[in-house]
């Protein structure tokens, strides 16, 4: 592919990447994104809270929401063609952004009027994640309009430090606002981080280039898409990792909040805790992963990434004994985990966007999201099928372990073999 942007990373160092903090563009979008990753925290805790405390869902309600959260991203597919054949990226990023701000402040009116089902409840969780969809095809181009290819792993290291950030922040805010002011009052500040953004991304100037003549139909641009993911020996490997640790995680994660408040007795203030203390260790990964992949390689790194990200997942069975050591066993599982994740995620985003044609980024994106995404609603399904079935720990003990095959993708893959994004040319 040709290169998008100044510069380029060579082998030896010769060109250092950009200073971004510098770049005033880059600034606004990156508080923008940061911004609505601390809503975003707070909404991930609260709105299962609000299932589970005020709807008293079960363990299949509850993981039928988290499933709802990520089923548009099967739409993936036709939204990302239809988005690379848009100009104006940016026009869409606020239309989805100003859509979830208005979709999840319906939750504390609804709830001033006690009105809350649990038929709203999933809509919310399916609108949103539409808009969550829409957002993340649009934002392919957008990025590679900001950001130079010589600064692609630099850009994904200091966003995946604002979403740590988040985690570590976030969680413990959320749990102290649900406890405070309950669940649906505390997701009026999500809403109104989707109003920030939009505002910030607006004053955002960028020269968007209009795409190429329409040379296929829709359907067309999609089979593309798929056609570029399934065959591209990076793209593939990439895929095969993320969706199956995503596959695993969910299993998990759908019933994580429900595990912690009933099974570990733990309040929602405690939760909020040990998920934010955890998260410390997404920030430090973040801020490790442009070191380590220098040292070793982005595809080695990645491939360390995967194992540490769901293999402590398993532990959290095992976890026991009074509140405190409850809440700090879970810290530190989340801790190890969240490094593992942004290990992976950095180093396997850059190469994702450094081995993208320019004129592809949205169907790429959208055949990718539908796999790696669509998979996650089936995770949460079995998560909560498992968990009637068999019990919590046992299904969370499954899904650590079973997590950790998905680093055989990239080792068997051209992946392991990269060091710095000039290899992925060749």
């Amino acid at each position: 592919m040709t290169a998008t942007g100044a510069g380029s990373l060579s082998a030896t160092g010769a060109v250092p990447p950009p200073a971004l903090h510098r770049d005033r563009r880059f600034r606004t979008f990156w508080i923008s994104e940061t911004i609505s990753q601390f809503g975003d925290r707070i909404s991930e805790l609260a709105l299962p809270l609000i299932a589970v405390t005020l709807l008293t869902a079960t363990p299949i309600q509850v993981s039928v929401l988290t499933a709802l959260i990520w089923l548009p991203n099967l739409l993936g597919l036709f939204l990302g063609a239809w988005v690379d054949q848009r100009t104006h990226k940016r026009r869409l990023l606020i239309i989805a952004d100003l859509v979830r701000a208005a979709v999840l402040l319906s939750l504390p009116v609804a709830y001033l009027f006690d009105a809350i089902t649990l038929t709203q409840l999933y809509l919310v969780a399916l609108l949103t994640g539409l808009g969550a969809v829409l957002f993340a095809m649009a934002r392919q181009a957008f990025f590679v309009a900001l950001v130079p290819r010589s600064a692609y792993v630099d850009a994904n290291s200091k966003l995946s430090m604002s979403r740590s950030l988040s985690f570590i922040a976030g969680p413990a805010v959320g749990g102290g606002l649900v406890q405070a002011l309950s669940a649906p009052v505390a997701i009026l500040v999500d809403g109104v981080s989707f109003l920030g953004s939009a505002l910030l991304l607006r004053r955002i100037p960028v020269t968007e280039t209009p795409p190429p003549p329409r040379r296929t139909s829709t359907l067309g641009l999609v089979r593309e898409g798929l056609t570029l993911v399934l065959r591209h020996p990076v793209l593939r490997a990439a895929l095969g990792c993320t969706s199956t640790v995503n596959f695993f995680t969910f299993i998990a994660g759908a019933l994580l909040v429900l595990y912690a408040s009933r099974e570990l007795n733990l309040s929602a203030g405690a939760i909020g805790i040990a998920l934010g203390f955890g998260a410390l260790g997404g920030f430090a990964g973040a801020a490790l992963a442009p070191r380590v992949s220098r040292a070793i390689g982005l595809g080695r790194t990645a491939m360390i990434g995967a194992v540490l990200f769901p293999a402590p997942l398993a532990l959290t069975a095992l976890v026991s004994g009074p509140t405190w050591t409850k809440v700090a066993m879970l810290a530190a599982i989340e801790l190890v985990s969240s490094i593992g994740v942004m290990l992976m995620d950095v180093n396997l985003n850059a190469l994702l966007t450094a081995v993208t044609p320019d004129d592809a980024r949205g169907r790429r994106a959208g055949a990718y999201s539908a796999v790696n995404y669509g998979i996650r609603p089936l995770g949460a399904l079995v998560g909560g099928t498992l968990g009637t079935t068999i019990g919590l720990r046992p299904t969370l003990a499954i899904a650590g372990l079973g997590g950790v095959l998905a680093v055989l993708w990239l080792f068997a893959s051209p992946v392991r073999h990269i060091h710095t994004l000039d290899e992925t040319a060749t």
